[in-house]
């Protein structure tokens, strides 16, 4: 198992975290937007108009109305990144990962639009009667390049499981643990049949659930940042000032935080905006196919929301509280994880600036870095270490009153072997103050606001929304993605493996999974891109046409 994950690790050095992928992802947004005219500014008014039906057909082919397709897409995208994506992108980038989030959101509401479009215009009606698309259709049909769809298909599949499914009930279950001390197995189990229920009826139950519980976790969520970001009014200035600020300088060094390179902040932040509103990975297409629409465009103009709605307003939303609440770079009690952990040779003391200077090279893997990592034993005495000679380092910062626990509380005491800076011996519990990321810092950074420590509680219960809503759209990704590989007759067993996963996931380690949905991510990524990029001239023609009709059929009403 560890040989398999370090292996998809090593591919994904290739792929998603490779310097060239965000160049690529933001390089097609970027001719788009030129090569369209901004169509993010120029169309986002009439988008809001399509979106409410003001011009509706009542003849129009497909499952959904277009309400329910935005709201089924929004539920695959507004998930888990939203909450814990932020705060990870920040903890690792500094509040310039948010600034280069929005870059790639703006950009991303063109790509978006271009994608839906083409994917709309390809769709097929499947054996049932129900609609199928998404970019595997237009890459068969069109662009007579199957090999390339089968790829798609398959990553579309795998990351069902990997971004869609696993890991957000697995998000959840630990989460209600944390809060409320609710079992996993339980909370999976119950989840998991919630989600039998709802995924068996198709799109359009997929459909009706999305339309309504997308609303209320959005206002659940809102609420709640902002009661953070008024308590936090003076520090919303400041907050923007880092942001754009540091975009540029790539050196934030707040509190514990030990800044990072302007490449670092520049990476996670892209990486992070497409992981949230999934701008050009081709996943949300496959709902948008099932609008009932026959104009293509006119999808896809409902589709520029997605971002915008997804990391412009939500992501920001998350931004501003973590930032003005000033938790992101503070030092928090906490458990620490062993990925987390590392030991380094010397004493270091991140107060002090040559010792911070050290450290900043270090953690940004710069030429200039000097620390190595610490070799040897460490000496502990009632749960406390007391040996000399190295630096414990956990969560990107320095570690400060760090007890060392065994059999549940029982403080330990004996000697720790460390191995290329990590600790060997596994039934030892790390506890200690730290920075904290991920959905962690996002609810300490809840409870400082007007709700005071009732606060926190509104990120498991957002977490749970936002995961099993998004646990449903993808549920729906992979369905259209099996009906094109296998016929509907894949369908059912899709289904039920797919619910069977979510159970187990609930309580087992998916962290296989998660890397593994790295790589198949950018396996959907990287060919949606070229299709839509190939099929440049055809989108800009059938925008074109879409106008001239719009205006001609507005002229005749005026007229009638």
């Amino acid at each position: 198992m560890e040989a398999i994950n370090n292996f998809l690790l090593l591919l994904d050095t290739y792929l998603g975290s490779a310097a060239y992928f965000p160049y690529i992802l933001l390089g097609v947004g970027i001719f788009f937007t030129l090569y369209l005219g901004f169509p993010q500014i120029r169309y986002f008014k009439h988008a809001w108009k399509v979106v409410t039906g003001k011009f509706d057909k009542k003849d129009a082919q497909g499952d959904t109305t277009h309400f329910q397709a935005l709201s089924t897409a929004l539920s695959g995208t507004v998930g888990t990144g939203n909450i814990g994506g932020v705060a990870l992108a920040i903890f690792l980038g500094g509040p310039a990962a948010l600034f280069w989030m929005w870059v790639t959101a703006f950009l991303g509401m063109t790509t978006k639009f271009v994608e839906v479009t083409l994917s709309h215009k390809y769709r097929v009606k499947t054996e049932d009667g129900t609609m199928a698309g998404g970019p595997m259709y237009y890459m068969d049909r069109r662009l007579n390049m199957k090999w390339l769809a089968v790829i798609f298909a398959i990553a579309t599949i795998v990351s069902s499981f990997g971004t869609g499914n696993m890991p957000q009930i697995n998000n959840i279950a630990q989460s209600m643990e944390m809060s409320f001390g609710i079992d996993p197995m339980l909370t999976g189990g119950i989840l998991a049949i919630l989600l039998a229920m709802v995924i068996i009826g198709g799109i359009k139950r997929i459909a009706a659930v999305t339309s309504k519980i997308v609303p209320i976790m959005g206002l659940l969520y809102v609420i709640g940042a902002l009661s953070v970001i008024f308590y936090n009014l003076d520090q919303i200035g400041p907050s923007f000032a880092a942001i754009f600020t540091d975009a540029f300088s790539g050196s934030a060094a707040t509190g514990g935080f030990l800044g990072a390179t302007f490449a670092y902040a520049f990476n996670r932040g892209v990486n992070r905006g497409l992981f949230s509103n999934e701008a050009g990975q081709g996943s949300a297409p496959i709902a948008h196919a099932a609008a009932k629409a026959d104009e293509p465009v006119s999808e896809g103009l409902v589709s520029i929301l997605e971002p915008f709605i997804d990391t412009i307003i939500v992501c920001t939303l998350t931004g501003l509280v973590i930032l003005s609440s000033g938790v992101w770079s503070e030092k928090h009690e906490n458990t620490f994880s062993r990925t987390d952990l590392e030991v380094i040779a010397g004493k270091y003391d991140d107060t002090n600036e040559t010792d911070r200077t050290a450290l900043y090279h270090y953690l940004n893997n710069t030429d200039e870095n000097t620390v190595e990592k610490f070799n040897g034993t460490i000496q502990v005495r009632d749960g406390q270490p007391v040996s000399n000679g190295y630096t414990m380092l956990h969560a990107r910062s320095v570690a400060e009153n760090v007890r060392f626990i065994v059999a549940g509380e029982d403080p330990y005491t004996g000697t720790l072997r460390i191995e290329n800076g990590r600790l060997i011996k596994e039934d030892i519990v790390i506890v200690g103050e730290s920075l904290v990321h991920s959905a962690a810092l996002t609810s300490i950074a809840f409870s400082n606001g007007f709700l005071g420590s009732y606060g926190e509680y509104i990120v498991p219960l957002s977490l749970m929304l936002f995961a099993f809503s998004t646990a449903i759209a993808w549920s729906y990704y992979g369905d259209r993605a099996v009906v094109y590989l296998f016929g509907q007759k894949g369908v059912m067993p899709y289904r039920i493996i797919y619910v069977a996963g979510f159970f187990v996931a609930s309580f087992a380690d998916t962290t296989l999974v998660w890397t593994l949905s790295y790589v198949t991510i950018v396996l959907m990524t990287l060919p949606n891109l070229l299709g839509i990029f190939l099929l440049r001239r055809e989108m800009k023609d059938t925008v074109k046409a879409y106008w001239q009709d719009f205006d001609a059929e507005q002229a005749q009403k005026n007229k009638d």
